[in-house]
């Protein structure tokens, strides 16, 4: 039976290494073949290319303005992040805190919660309406919006970490003197570093690889990010795809990298909240 169970176990596993390969590491190769290739060389995708073709890079570099576009995509992302770590955990440890003795922040946890499951384009229109009479449409406006749209989500994760953390930490740090800011910021936000990692990454991809929010508040085009800056690879009849996965590979560096950089936090943060 034993050895029954360890065939079931290896041959499930070969078939999820097998799904891994085509559904994750096939779109990556067909996207870096198509960006090095020729445009008569399209005939079969997934072939290797006869002729690299590096200039594809410094074509789509040209036509998206990509400078100009990553320090755009890069500020909004930057900002958000360092304001959303800051923000959105103290306003999860003050709810949290508070829950249990008033039934105000009760209420208030349970109405950003019910925010995550209201569609983006249900309220885009309204959006877009409030963002231009308050003059929100621009780079500074949506970077706002990314902080106010993310609280949902990350009061949700880090309610979880912070209710593992012992209130008698609390209680000591208040009799000491300490303020509750002061609290938060010397005792229960360094204990949350793994959480953080998570909402940061988490952030990140959503922020870099947005394209509807920039859509529909964005209105100068000096301040486009570079997801739409993907729209200039589209003819009224045809696409230019080498240029258009040559762009798409550039902009898909930058996540690759600080996933690499950050999956060390990033896994222990999923397996300090399994644990806890």
């Amino acid at each position: 039976m034993i050895k029954t169970a360890e065939k079931k176990n290896n041959l499930i596993t070969i078939i999820l290494l097998i799904g891994a390969v085509v559904f994750i590491f096939l779109p990556l190769y067909m996207t870096i073949v198509i960006a090095v290739k020729d445009p008569t060389d399209m005939n079969n995708v997934l072939a290797l290319p006869r002729k690299l073709r590096l200039s594809n890079f410094a074509d789509a570099w040209t036509m998206t303005d990509f400078p100009r576009k990553f320090l755009n995509t890069a500020f909004i992302t930057v900002v958000n992040l360092v304001f959303t770590l800051i923000t959105n955990s103290f306003v999860a440890y003050a709810i949290t805190r508070n829950r249990k003795k008033s039934k105000f922040f009760s209420i208030v946890y349970y109405y950003f919660i019910s925010a995550m499951f209201i569609p983006f384009h249900v309220i885009m229109l309204p959006l877009v309406i409030q963002a231009s009479t308050f003059h929100m449409d621009n780079i500074f406006g949506i970077t706002f919006l990314y902080i106010v749209f993310g609280l949902p989500m990350n009061i949700f994760i880090y309610s979880g970490a912070i209710k593992s953390i012992p209130e008698a930490l609390d209680e000591a740090a208040r009799i000491d003197g300490a303020s509750p800011l002061q609290i938060f910021w010397n005792i229960i936000f360094p204990v949350l570093k793994p959480t953080s990692a998570t909402v940061a990454i988490l952030s990140f991809m959503w922020t870099w690889n947005d394209f509807t929010m920039p859509l529909v508040l964005l209105t100068d085009q000096k301040q486009q990010t570079l997801q739409l800056a993907q729209y200039i690879f589209s003819g009224e009849f045809s696409v230019n795809y080498n240029l258009a996965f040559a762009s798409y590979t550039m902009v898909l560096i930058p996540v690759l990298a600080i996933y690499l950089i950050c999956q060390k936090w990033i896994m222990n943060g999923v397996v300090a909240g399994a644990v806890k």
